[in-house]
């Protein structure tokens, strides 16, 4: 069974190709894709480039085109809820939309006709994810994240995302590659790792911890697919 890893940065994946035993590369669609082994495991790599299109396009073409049965996302995000500090793991539960809007249409936030507001991850993976965390020694936090096709450093919007969907981080991908894996009939999982705090200061703070943060998650995941 093929795994897909995607990240949506080059540095959300690079610590990822560091551990595979074998890698060769695949150029589609203007875009580059991984395919190696990890201790026994197939999988397929590839970082989608921000945002929720190019993430839906990459997630389609590693099921559609290469096969997997299985995707994990491994990335950064910003905080939403106070309980989250830079470093720390959350696992999603479930994912939205924050950015799609037809409330004009009477419609709740985040809502399109035939589609949810919020799509549930695999409970099978998110078990994996809970062994693989109490295994480490670590904490692992679980909640909503959501996803829109903006960079939030506002604490009014953050609070905003927040108390609309009760979400606990937000990102850039995670809710588009969910719609995709759902339609699909795909087991699939989101792990972030919190690079910034979404206020007023995470630009600053996303340059500084992109690339420690992008590490913790990309360990984990490899744990991860040890269980798997």
């Amino acid at each position: 069974m093929k795994i897909a890893i995607i990240g949506a940065m080059r540095e959300e994946i690079d610590p990822l190709l560091s551990h595979m035993d074998s890698v060769e590369e695949i150029h589609y669609a203007n875009n580059v894709y991984y395919e190696a082994s990890y201790k026994g495991k197939e999988l397929v790599i590839a970082y989608s480039k921000i945002g929720k299109v190019f993430s839906a396009l990459t997630a389609t073409i590693l099921i559609e085109k290469f096969g997997c049965k299985t995707l994990l996302f491994s990335g950064v995000a910003g905080a939403i809820s106070g309980e989250l500090k830079i470093g720390d793991l959350i696992i999603a539960d479930g994912l939205c939309q924050h950015d799609l809007d037809i409330t004009a249409f009477g419609h709740p936030y985040g809502f399109v006709p035939e589609g949810e507001v919020c799509i549930p991850t695999d409970m099978c993976l998110r078990n994996i994810a809970h062994e693989v965390a109490k295994a480490k020694g670590i904490s692992l936090k679980e909640g909503i994240i959501a996803t829109g096709d903006q960079f939030v450093a506002s604490s009014e919007r953050k609070n905003w995302v927040g108390d609309t969907f009760k979400a606990a981080a937000l990102e850039m991908e995670g809710a588009s590659v969910a719609v995709v894996c759902d339609a699909l009939g795909i087991p699939f999982f989101i792990l972030r790792a919190i690079s910034d705090t979404a206020n007023d200061e995470a630009g600053v703070d996303f340059d500084i911890f992109l690339e420690s943060s992008a590490k913790i998650s990309a360990e984990f995941i490899l744990d991860m697919v040890e269980r798997i």
